[in-house]
């Protein structure tokens, strides 16, 4: 259950009279790690309080669409964004009929159309309302729109009836849910996932880095695991937990992170996404520099290109498929482009790391991947940990295409 470790989960909470387990849910997936916000019906409410689940999930509670705090920021965007799974339990008869409409009355049923990550039902009502043929079409038009129906079971009803139609308790939901970010895609594949940023000493107390989180690169390395690959990543100095699965190699210096790549060599994939710094100091001082008085408010450091290590394992007799990030401030897809060409790689990815709620140590991203055909490719604002999974998807396909 490892896979349900800091995702984000947006629960919808129906109106139906299992709601109740809605509590229990919230608690379990937040012991497996999980971050989770809860949109409520007005249904919903009837049964279970907000407070309830407020207090459950350590959130407030989301309520209205038409909520002029939460409408200032756009509430439900800011919310389908965030969403890394949401899941709607219970889901009553209406709920699926609404959203095999495309029907978007209130907050949850936005949500939904709104958002990019894999949506989830966990349909609950009576046994004759599940058997219905209105519901068995809905049923169908929602699989055929790719969203998962966890359930629903079989036993007794709250109204007496015994068949189809119960909500399947919370440990089983919250299995489902983590199942969910398991893909295997890139099952028996060797990816080497470089992150974070390098630092280049000037002497034993000073360096020279620069403002990557690592946030991406790590992002991509759970992504890269769920889809069954055997990761490796070299990472520069973050402050991050190690990805479940994912076999982590700490470096200094873009030298050391050379060496750690080409040691992890061969691979199936690689996917540079560490921010590496071009230049270091040509000397390192042996001491502490001390202010010289001589030299007035200045101090002149030689610096020295570091080696490429993009196109160093581009260059590789046993070339693996190559994946680079670039991080611009101006002219984002020219100069992506540019480097596409001059590295020799497959895919490049894009991110404009002037717009601060995308740039370094952002919680979302927004980036356009570029293929050797100049093709492009958009993924829209979301959390890096939707935007990785999205971005190790589409490498898996062009991948097996290559």
């Amino acid at each position: 259950m490892q896979r349900l470790y800091r995702k984000r989960i947006v629960l919808g909470v129906g109106g139906g009279i299992a709601a109740y387990k809605s509590a229990e849910l919230v608690r379990r997936l937040r012991d497996h790690g999980a971050e989770v916000r809860v949109v409520m019906t007005q249904g919903g409410r009837e049964f279970i309080t907000p407070l309830t689940l407020q207090a459950l999930s350590c959130h407030p509670v989301h309520l209205d669409l038409l909520d002029p705090a939460a409408e200032a920021a756009m509430g439900h965007i800011e919310l389908a964004r965030w969403a890394d799974l949401v899941l709607i339990a219970p889901a009553t008869a209406d709920l699926m009929a609404r959203l095999a409409q495309g029907v978007a009355n209130d907050l949850l049923t936005t949500v939904v159309l709104a958002t990019n990550a894999p949506v989830a039902l966990a349909p609950a009502m009576n046994q004759a309302m599940w058997a219905d043929p209105a519901t068995q079409a809905n049923r169908e038009q929602l699989l055929a729109r790719g969203i998962r129906l966890f359930g629903p079971g079989s036993g007794s009803q709250a109204c007496g009836d015994i068949g189809m139609g119960r909500m399947l308790e919370a440990e089983e939901l919250a299995r489902a849910a983590a199942d969910c970010f398991e893909t295997g895609m890139l099952t028996g594949k060797h990816l080497l996932i470089t992150a974070g940023p390098t630092q280049e000493n000037i002497d034993p107390v000073r360096y020279i880095t620069n403002h990557s989180s690592g946030k991406m690169g790590f992002a991509l390395a759970e992504a890269a695991a769920e889809a069954g690959a055997r990761v490796t990543l070299v990472t520069g100095p973050v402050f991050l937990p190690t990805p479940d699965r994912v076999q982590r190699i700490d470096v200094v210096s873009a030298r050391d992170m050379l060496a750690a790549c080409e040691a992890a060599m061969p691979c199936d994939i690689l996917i540079a996404a560490a921010a590496v710094a071009d230049y270091r100091p040509e000397v390192v001082a042996p001491h502490k520099l001390k202010k010289d008085p001589s030299t007035g408010d200045g101090l002149l450091l030689q610096m020295v290109r570091n080696p490429d290590i993009l196109a160093t394992l581009a260059g590789r007799a046993d070339r693996p498929f190559c994946v680079g990030f670039a991080a611009e401030t101006e002219n984002l897809l020219e100069y992506a482009a540019r480097k596409l060409r001059d590295k020799n790689l497959d895919l490049i990815v894009a991110n404009d790391v002037a717009n601060p709620s995308i740039g370094f140590n952002s919680e979302d991203n927004a980036v356009s991947v570029i293929d050797r055909q100049q093709h492009e490719t958009r993924f829209g604002q979301a959390s890096k940990g939707h935007i990785a999974r999205a971005l190790v998807a589409f490498i898996a396909e062009r991948y097996k295409e290559s």
